[in-house]
């Protein structure tokens, strides 16, 4: 399916002023290590990232790596994340993944897309955030909800399916900035281009964006 008219300009150009608005490029998530990215963004699904990085300090100071946490009982993992949305089954996903990590990848996350998804509880979007935060480098966009609203609004795709989402995004952008589109559509996402009222008026990027679908705007308050 061809890309929307002007998605190969705008592309570029939003970036760039996303990257002047939001500042460095950060992880939402606080972690030490490549698996305790992969655990924090496991956690986070379905979760504010601010909530996640309330049990995670005990979480990671009772079980650090992939060799501690694979000897835990889930039950005691839960108790630790059971303010998390689906606690239950990611204490359940969280022991799993470790004992994988830990038999069949020597304790170290591994960087091949192919091997990540293999994890319990690592999808294509949880694979590509940790990619690009633990290397600097990911096979694709991640796509959530914040980065698929953005970039449909944008008119940088068509679809709301996030594979495809992603496939488009990827064709805009060169490999070295996928990771940079994830975190500054999220920003965006976040303080501007909401999902119920975007604050389109106050948008850095009101000029070049077409708006697709959407149908009420506001200013953002000075108060």
């Amino acid at each position: 399916m061809p890309l929307p008219r002007g998605a190969k300009t705008r592309a570029p150009e939003a970036l760039a002023r996303l990257r002047r608005r939001y500042g460095a490029w950060r992880s939402y998530l606080d972690h030490e290590t490549p698996f305790q990215l992969l655990v924090a963004v496991a956690l986070s699904a379905q979760t504010p990232d601010a909530l996640t990085n309330k049990v995670t300090p005990e979480l990671f100071r009772r079980w650090p790596d992939a060799a501690s946490l694979a000897e835990a009982h889930p039950d005691d993992v839960l108790e630790v994340i059971r303010p998390l949305n689906f606690s239950y089954g990611k204490s359940r996903r969280l022991v799993a993944a470790a004992r994988m990590v830990r038999d069949e990848f020597g304790g170290e996350v591994p960087r091949a897309m192919e091997d990540l998804v293999k994890i319990p509880g690592v999808g294509r979007k949880t694979a590509n955030v940790v990619q690009g935060h633990a290397w600097r480098a990911s096979e694709g966009v991640a796509v959530d909800t914040h980065v698929k609203r953005v970039a449909f609004r944008l008119g940088l795709t068509a679809n709301e399916d996030p594979v495809t989402v992603e496939r488009d995004l990827n064709r805009l952008y060169p490999k070295e900035h996928y990771p940079l589109v994830n975190f500054y559509f999220i920003a965006h996402g976040r303080a501007t281009c909401t999902a119920r009222r975007p604050a389109c008026p106050d948008c850095v990027l009101a000029d070049i964006c077409p708006k697709r679908g959407v149908e009420e705007t506001r200013p953002r308050s000075r108060a």
